[in-house]
C-alpha cells in the first residue's frame, strides 16, 4: 500500500512538471508571436528618460525633462556644448511611429530617422531626414512648414493646430516598399520615396547635397536605412507625449 501511494505521488509530480513545462512553452511561444506581430511599443516612460539619450552625449548636456509622460525641451534651461537633440538608444529600420507634439509661439523642432552618432556628424540632420515640427504662424516656405519632409516635400495642405495646442503625427518609414508617409492630425499630407532616383532628385537641389561645406561635408545625408530616431532641440519650449512605435 505504501509503495502504491509513493508511485501515485511520483506520477503526480511528473505530471505537474510536464504541465508547468507546457505552460512555460506556451508563454514563450506567445512572447515570440507578439514579437513577430510587432505590437506598438511605448517610447516614453511616465517620469524617466530611459530609452533615450542626448545626441553624442558627454554627460554634461541638459534641457530635456519628463513629467507625467510629457517630454519637454526648454531651451533656457539647456546647458552643455553641442547639439542637444534626443536620440533613441535603439536602432530602427522599418517602422510606423505615432507621436503628439506642441510648441511655444515661434518655436520649432523635428523628427528624424536613420541618424548616425559618429563623431564626424555634428548634428542629427547631417545623416537623418526630418519631418518638420513648427508653429504654423511662422511664415516659412511650404517646404519647411509643419509636416514637410524638410526642404524636399511640402505638405499637401495645412492642418496644424496653433502653438500651445497638441498635434499628432503618424509617420511610416518602410524601406521594404520604399515609401515614407506622414499623417498629420488624421490627414495624409506627405508621401515620398526613401531611396533611388526619385530620392536623389529631391536631394540634389537642397543644402543636404552640398558636400563641400560643413556640416554636410561628409555627404551621407539619407544614406542609412538603419539608425537612431531623434527629436530635435530648438529655442523655445517643445513638448512630446504618447510616442509609440511599431516595427514593420
Amino acid at each position: 500500500m505504501k509503495k502504491t501511494i509513493q508511485l501515485i505521488a511520483l506520477i503526480l509530480i511528473f505530471s505537474c512538471n510536464d504541465l508547468e513545462k507546457k505552460n512555460n512553452d506556451k508563454t514563450q511561444n506567445h512572447i515570440v508571436e507578439s514579437t513577430k506581430n510587432s505590437e506598438w511599443v511605448e517610447l516614453i516612460q511616465p517620469n524617466s528618460l530611459d530609452g533615450w539619450h542626448y545626441f553624442q552625449d558627454d554627460g554634461n548636456k541638459t534641457g530635456w525633462d519628463i513629467k507625467d509622460g510629457i517630454l519637454t525641451f526648454t531651451s533656457v534651461n539647456a546647458s552643455g556644448n553641442g547639439d542637444k537633440s534626443l536620440v533613441s538608444d535603439k536602432d530602427y529600420t522599418n517602422f510606423k511611429i505615432y507621436l503628439e507634439w506642441k510648441v511655444s509661439p515661434g518655436s520649432n523642432s523635428g523628427f528624424f530617422w536613420g541618424v548616425q552618432e559618429d563623431e564626424k556628424y555634428e548634428f542629427p540632420y547631417v545623416t537623418g531626414p526630418e519631418i518638420q515640427i513648427l508653429d504654423p504662424k511662422i511664415p516659412d516656405p511650404p517646404l519647411i512648414q509643419a509636416g514637410a519632409l524638410y526642404g524636399m516635400v511640402a505638405p499637401s495642405e495645412s492642418v496644424t493646430n496653433p502653438a500651445g495646442e497638441w498635434n499628432s503625427y503618424e509617420i511610416t518609414i518602410d524601406h521594404n516598399v520604399n515609401r515614407g508617409v506622414v499623417i498629420h492630425n488624421g490627414t495624409k499630407i506627405v508621401d515620398f520615396p526613401l531611396s533611388g532616383d526619385e530620392w536623389d532628385a529631391m536631394v540634389a537641389p537642397t543644402k543636404f547635397n552640398n558636400c563641400d561645406e560643413k556640416p554636410w561635408h561628409n555627404c551621407d545625408f539619407g544614406k542609412f536605412k538603419t539608425g537612431k530616431i531623434s527629436i530635435q532641440d530648438h529655442p523655445g519650449v517643445i513638448s512630446f507625449r504618447n510616442i509609440k512605435i511599431q516595427e514593420l
